[in-house]
C-alpha cells in the first residue's frame, strides 16, 4: 500500500528531475529481476522511480535464508536518498519487481538544485521517517498479487471471496482477468495506484496473461489441487520472484478431504517461499488467504521452557475465546510441539487431552539410563511422538508451522518445514544431557532453544502481519532450595520423584533455555504482542503441573488483550487510500497542476479506474 506522499515533495521532485532543460538527471530501464544498487554500494546518486516497482531486501550473511523483504518503491518515489543524503554506503537490495523506468540524478546535482528547494530537505526527513515507520508496522509491503492457475478447474471463485474478504476488512480490492489483456500500460498502474489491493486472475488456459500477471505482480500465488499432480509444463514466473522467494503455493481441496496431502510434490514443483492449504468453498480459509495478503494474518510463535510450556495451552485457549485468528505458528523445543496443535486443526480440547495423554500421565523423561549420550533412552519419548503424529509430513498441515531445532554440525538454527513430523520434534525437544541428539541427513540436531528458545525472527520472516510471542525465556525454573539441600537418591525412590529425573535434569534443562540478552532482545523485538506467563511454584520437569501452567498462561494472555486499544489482526494495519485522500473539492480539481491531472487525486483514480476496469 503506499506511503503518503506530500504533493510538495512530489512537485518538487518533479522540477529538480524533469523540470528544465538544466537539469542533470539521466534516464535508465531496469528489466525485472535487475539491481539497482546492492548492499555496500556507495550512494552517490538519487533516483526517481517512473513507472514500475522496486523491492527493498535485506540480506543477512550470518543466516542461510532468503533475503528480508522491506518495502515496495512506487512510481513518483525517490530511492536511495537516506545513504545520499549521509553519505554512506547502501544498506539494503533495491531490485526491479518488473520491468522500470528510473531516473538518476548525481548527489552534488541534487545539492545544488536543492538551493532552490526550500522545502525539499524538510519534506525528504519527512519521507524517511514515514518510511521507518513503515518498515516497523509492516506498511510498504505488496499490494498487488498475482494468482495463477496451474489445475484444470477454474479459480476465478475462489479469488473473488478473498477480494470480498478484503473489501469487508475495509479495504478497496480490484480482481482483474484475462479481459485486460490488450489495455494499456497507463490503465495497469492507474488500477493499482487506486486501489489499496489488486489481484490479477490467470487460469491455466491462459498462459499469455499469465505470464504477463507473473511480471505485473508483486507476489505471485500458484493455485494447484492436492490431489493431482502438478502440470508436466512450465508455470508462468517472474524469475526476480523466484530469487527472493516471492511465489507461494496454494494447494485447494475437496471440502470432503479432512486432510491436506501431497504437499511435497508440489513444493519441489514449484520451489515455493511459502505454502498454503485450503478447503474449496470454504470462506474462512478464504479470510485467512486475505488476511495474508492486507498483512493482519496473525503469527503466533512459542517459547522452549520444559514443563513450564503448559502456560501456551493456557495462552491458545485466551487467543481462541477472544476471536484472534491464528494464521501461522511455530516454535522451539516444547513451544513447537504445543504449537503443533493448531497446526494439526487441533481443537482446544483435543490439544488438552493429547498433552495430557503425553507428557502428564507417562513422565517422558522416566527412562532413566547409564548418561553416555544422555541421562535418558529418549524410547518413551520417540513412543509417544510416534503415538501422536505417525507419519504426517510437516509439508502436510492446516497451517503453515515450523519447529526450531539447534544444528550442532553447522552451528545454526535449522527451520524444520517439511520431513516427518515426529522427527522434527524430537529433535526440538532433545535437550542436551537429557534427551538424546538426532541425526538428520547426516545432521546432529539438538534442542531449539539452545541457540533461539523464542524463534520470532523466523516467524517474521513468514508473515508480514501481526506477531505474538509467548515467551518463558526469564520465568524461574529451578527450585533453589532443592539444589542447595539435594534429596537422597533413595528419597527420590521411595517417594517416586525419580520419575522426574533428579536435580540435574532441572539445571540442564533450565540451562538450555537461557538466553542472552542481546538475542532476548533482538526476539522480543520482532513480536508484536509480547505475552509472559509466570507459573510461580512450576518446576521446569514438574510434568504433573499441568493446570497450573495452563492457569498462568490463560491469565497472561487475557491480561495482554486487554491491554490493547485495538484488535490484534489491526497491530499492523496500514490505513486504506480512503483514510489517506484529502477531500476533493472543485477548487483543487480546477487548480491541478498538469502532472497532477495525470496522476489524478486517488478517490477520483479510484472512481475513473472502475468506470474503465474492463469485464471481470
Amino acid at each position: 500500500m503506499p506511503t503518503p506522499r506530500s504533493d510538495r515533495l512530489e512537485d518538487a521532485l518533479h522540477r529538480i528531475f524533469e523540470g528544465g532543460k538544466n537539469t542533470r538527471a539521466s534516464w535508465f530501464a531496469l528489466t525485472g529481476g535487475e539491481s539497482l544498487f546492492l548492499e555496500g554500494d556507495t550512494a552517490d546518486t538519487l533516483y526517481l522511480l517512473r513507472s514500475g516497482r522496486l523491492g527493498v531486501f535485506r540480506r543477512n550473511p550470518a543466516e542461510d535464508r532468503p533475503p528480508q523483504f522491506v518495502g515496495v518503491i512506487r512510481p513518483g518515489e525517490p530511492v536511495g536518498e537516506m545513504a545520499m543524503l549521509a553519505g554512506t554506503a547502501h544498506t539494503a537490495d533495491v531490485v526491479a519487481l518488473r520491468d522500470s523506468q528510473v531516473l538518476a540524478l548525481p548527489r552534488d546535482a541534487f545539492f545544488e538544485a536543492a538551493r532552490t528547494e526550500p522545502d525539499l530537505m524538510v519534506e525528504l526527513s519527512r519521507l524517511m521517517i514515514q518510511r521507518a515507520r513503515d518498515r516497523r508496522s509492516g506498511g510498504g509491503e505488496p499490494s498487488v498479487f498475482g494468482f495463477i492457475s496451474a489445475r484444470p478447474r477454474p479459480i476465478r471463485a475462489f479469488v473473488e471471496r478473498i477480494a470480498a474478504a478484503i473489501e469487508a476488512d475495509g479495504f478497496s480490492c480490484q480482481v482483474i482477468d484475462q479481459t485486460a489483456l490488450s489495455s494499456a500500460a497507463e490503465w495497469f498502474s492507474r488500477v493499482e495506484d487506486s486501489h489499496d489491493y489488486v489481484l490479477y486472475v490467470a487460469e491455466m488456459d491462459e498462459p499469455a496473461w499469465g505470464a504477463l500477471c507473473a511480471r505485473q505482480v508483486d507476489r505471485v500465488f500458484i493455485v494447484g489441487a492436492g490431489l493431482m499432480a502438478p502440470p508436466n509444463r512450465p508455470l508462468p514466473h517472474a524469475g526476480v520472484l523466484d530469487a527472493q522467494r516471492r511465489t507461494d503455493l496454494i494447494l485447494l481441496r475437496d471440502p470432503r478431504m479432512a486432510c491436506p496431502a501431497n504437499t511435497g510434490v508440489w513444493i519441489d514443483a514449484v520451489n515455493p517461499g511459502r505454502w498454503f492449504q485450503a478447503v474449496e468453498g470454504d470462506q474462512a480459509d478464504a479470510e485467512r488467504i486475505g488476511r495474508v495478503i492486507t498483512g493482519s494474518a496473525v503469527g503466533v510463535v512459542l517459547s522452549g521452557g520444559g514443563a513450564r510450556a503448559y502456560s501456551h495451552i493456557g495462552a491458545l485457549k485466551a487467543l481462541r475465546e477472544a476471536g484472534v485468528p491464528i494464521d501461522f505458528v511455530g516454535g522451539a523445543s516444547m513451544g513447537a510441539v504445543v504449537a503443533a496443535g493448531p497446526a494439526l486443526n487441533w481443537s482446544q480440547e483435543e490439544l488438552e487431552a493429547r498433552i495430557r495423554k503425553a507428557f502428564v500421565q507417562s513422565d517422558p523423561l522416566s527412562d532413566i539410563t547409564f548418561p553416555m549420550l544422555a541421562m535418558t533412552r529418549a524410547r518413551k519419548v520417540d513412543c509417544l511422538l510416534q503415538d501422536a503424529y505417525g507419519e504426517i509430513d510437516l509439508a502436510d498441515l492446516h497451517l503453515p508451522y515450523f519447529a526450531a531445532s539447534t544444528n550442532l554440525t553447522s552451528g545454526k538454527l535449522e527451520v524444520h518445514r517439511r520431513g516427518l513430523m515426529r522427527r522434527a520434534l524430537r529433535a526440538s525437544i532433545a535437550i542436551p544431557g537429557i534427551l538424546p541428539p538426532v541425526v538428520i541427513d547426516g545432521q546432529v540436531h539438538v534442542d531449539g532453544a539452545v541457540l533461539k528458545n523464542l524463534p520470532a525472527e523466523v516467524m517474521r520472516q513468514m508473515n508480514a502481519g501481526p506477531v505474538i510471542g509467548v515467551d518463558m525465556s526469564e520465568t524461574r525454573g529451578v527450585d533453589a532450595a532443592m539444589i542447595e539441600h539435594p534429596p537422597s537418591i533413595w528419597r527420590l525412590i521411595a517417594t517416586g520423584a525419580w520419575r522426574r529425573g533428579p536435580p540435574i535434569v532441572s539445571i540442564l534443562m533450565r540451562s538450555a533455555t537461557l538466553t542472552t540478552d542481546a538475542d532476548l532482545e533482538s526476539s522480543r523485538a520482532a513480536t508484536d504482542l509480547l505475552i509472559q506467563p509466570t507459573p510461580d511454584g512450576l518446576d521446569i520437569r514438574d510434568w504433573k503441573g499441568f493446570e497450573a501452567g495452563v492457569d498462568a498462561g490463560y491469565s497472561a494472555t487475557r491480561e495482554a488483550l486487554d491491554g490493547l486499544d485495538r484488535p490484534v489482526t489491526h497491530l499492523r494495519r496500514r490505513p486504506p487510500l480512503s483514510a489517506c485522500a484529502p477531500p476533493e473539492t472543485d477548487a483543487e480539481t480546477a487548480s491541478a497542476s498538469p502532472r497532477r491531472a495525470e496522476g489524478e487525486k486517488p478517490k477520483k483514480a479510484a472512481r475513473r479506474a472502475r468506470r474503465d476496469t474492463p469485464a471481470a
